[in-house]
């Protein structure tokens, strides 16, 4: 990060205390797990069940694209006929496909339960590495700023369902590399390294690298800006190797990043306007609702949702970041940092300050790039992490500048930090009971019936929010049976309209089938509305409806798919109806 501070610290060998700092970063996160790990096949994340049943498709695909040699890019086996473009979505693919294995003999459950703990821990322990051995002396100080960088309530919040979010391990190597550039003598090796480890995260989480990406750009800026000569004669050392890592990135990413923007299911923006998501001011000083002083009826106030508590620094942890910004402040690149930080932060905040729910009416500068290409892909608020994350760098370097504090002076930054980081230990995630997989589905019945290209629609329909279910039952099972629709990012209604969505574009049955399981409304049927579900079921190359047991409205969803299909059979722990007399075209 800066040369100042790279040269105070010498490299030295690693001891009992960095094996004590990883332990205690693993055992914390198994706390914060703890819940899942009882059963993680049959339980759900409360926080998120719909990004949980995201990530148990993307192993469930990692499973298939392994063992079954499918394509890593596209997956047919969601969202039949269309398919979903896995590039376009979070795949983590450098993930599932060395987990296949797992995902395969333990099931995908137990993946996103592995991930979640490995990514928290491996957070704080690359955070640990970069600051232990380049950063700071004192190895208190790199493990207050590991315990932070990973296990922060943004980490915590975002291990809600967030695999990608919390498996920032090799951001803090990016960030480094890149600093180290201004070198002389590293362009080429630093450029290969920093090259290789952007293609990596770039399979991990494009936003993180996004995110740090204009982190560091905004560093670069003030820095040079507040030491112009030295930026000057560093410069082209860094200009030299960015360019070797955009030649080698961009030549390993060429066909994924074209897959991804113009293949098939590619989309553009969100389904969503900038300012829904955005980051609240009063939730600087207000604690996260999985902090221990939490409480999530005033978070709520606060925050977009469970798994974007992404401030939430508590009074004293508030107090305790400024305070060190102001130790710090005869450094430059510390001072650059927390420029950084506060710009990010600002544009975490969206187009209006809101300040406790309440939208004051001030309007804030990212109103002027929303809609910029790119940047018209994130969830505004989700910029918070990274000053999230410099403060827990500002927090170490601090503490290690406290060392040479006078005594009065060093206890009361100590005990400031004891008041700071006590009431942010998280408490482990909340978990629900899955819905229990049918025999129809456990004992191989649904083979009977779904063969070649046909599919298995569960009802309620895969979608987000009305049909977890479903598409979990899909994933539990390897995705064997391909199925419609589902919770995926994809364009709302291609070809005229590829804005972002959540869902497959909308047809008739889907429309009708969600009034019913929400407002419990049987319609009256008439033959042409007959005639429009079998021609979704024909598109969906049907073999097969069931009916998901204890469904909310179940008997008006029964009494539907009754006037539509006639009289089901029960089978296996499930109502069927068997459509293989549907005529549906070649998939050839």
């Amino acid at each position: 990060m800066a040369q100042e501070q790279a040269a105070e610290v010498p490299v030295r060998r690693r001891g009992p205390a960095d094996l004590w700092a990883l332990l205690s970063y693993a055992a914390l996160s198994l706390l914060v797990m703890s819940q899942l790990w009882r059963d993680p096949n049959g339980r759900v994340l409360a926080g998120n069940k719909d990004d949980h049943n995201v990530f148990l498709f993307m192993l469930a695909h990692g499973e298939r694209v392994v063992f079954h040699g499918d394509n890593p890019f596209y997956s047919g086996r969601l969202n039949v006929p269309d398919g979903v473009n896995m590039m376009a979505n979070t795949s983590v693919l450098v993930m599932s496909l060395p987990l296949a294995p797992v995902s395969h003999f333990l099931g995908v459950g137990f993946s996103v339960a592995l991930l979640l703990t490995l990514g928290l821990a491996g957070t704080a322990a690359a955070w640990y590495h970069v600051l232990s051995r380049h950063l700071v002396t004192s190895r208190v100080a790199a493990w207050i700023g590991g315990l932070w960088c990973g296990f922060a309530p943004t980490m915590i919040s975002h291990a809600n369902g967030h695999v990608n979010f919390v498996s920032l391990y090799v951001v803090p190597f990016i960030v480094w590399q890149v600093l180290r550039l201004r070198e002389p003598g590293r362009a080429v090796r630093g450029g290969v390294i920093l090259g290789l480890l952007i293609v990596v995260q770039v399979f991990i989480n494009e936003e993180a690298l996004l995110f740090a990406a204009l982190a560091l750009g905004v560093f670069v800026v003030a820095y040079g800006l507040m030491s112009w000569t030295g930026a000057k004669r560093e410069a082209p050392h860094l200009l030299k190797g960015l360019g070797v890592a955009a030649l080698v990135s961009g030549s390993l990413l060429a066909y994924p990043l074209w897959y991804q923007f113009f293949a098939p299911g590619n989309y553009h923006g969100q389904p969503f306007e900038p300012d829904m998501y955005a980051t609240d001011l009063a939730s600087l000083g207000f604690f996260a609702r999985q902090s221990l002083a939490g409480y999530a009826a005033l978070t709520r106030e606060m925050s977009v949702s469970a798994t974007e508590d992404n401030t939430f620094f508590g009074p004293i942890g508030l107090v305790m970041i400024i305070v060190s910004v102001v130790v710090l402040w005869r450094s430059v690149a510390a001072r650059a940092a927390a420029i950084s930080a506060l710009v990010l932060l600002i544009v975490s905040m969206g187009p209006e300050l809101v300040f406790f729910g309440h939208r004051t009416g001030i309007p804030l500068p990212f109103a002027l790039i929303s809609h910029v290409p790119i940047i018209d892909l994130v969830s505004v608020t989700r910029f918070a992490m990274v000053p999230a994350t410099i403060a827990g760098v500002l927090l170490a370097l601090a503490t290690d500048r406290a060392r040479t504090f006078e005594v009065g002076k060093r206890r009361l930054f100590r005990v400031g930090l004891v008041l700071a980081l006590v009431p942010l230990f998280p408490k482990p995630v909340p978990v629900l009971p899955g819905d229990p997989m049918p025999p129809f589905l456990t004992q191989g019945i649904w083979k009977q019936y779904v063969t070649g290209d046909r599919t298995l629609v569960t009802v309620p329909l895969p979608e987000v929010t009305t049909g977890r279910t479903g598409m979990r039952w899909a994933t539990l099972s390897h995705l064997d049976y391909p199925t419609p629709r589902g919770y995926f990012m994809g364009p709302v209604n291609p070809p005229t309209d590829n804005t972002g969505s959540w869902n497959a574009p909308r047809r008739f049955t889907s429309d009708l089938l969600y009034r019913v399981r929400e407002y419990g409304i049987r319609p009256q049927l008439t033959a042409t509305d007959r005639a429009r579900i079998t021609a979704d079921l024909i598109f969906w190359r049907a073999a097969v409806v069931i009916l998901v047991p204890d469904s909310r409205n179940g008997d008006d969803l029964l009494a539907t798919l009754t006037d539509a299909l006639g009289p089901p059979q029960t089978i296996g722990g499930v109502e069927a109806w068997d459509v293989r007399y549907l005529s549906v075209p070649s998939n050839e």
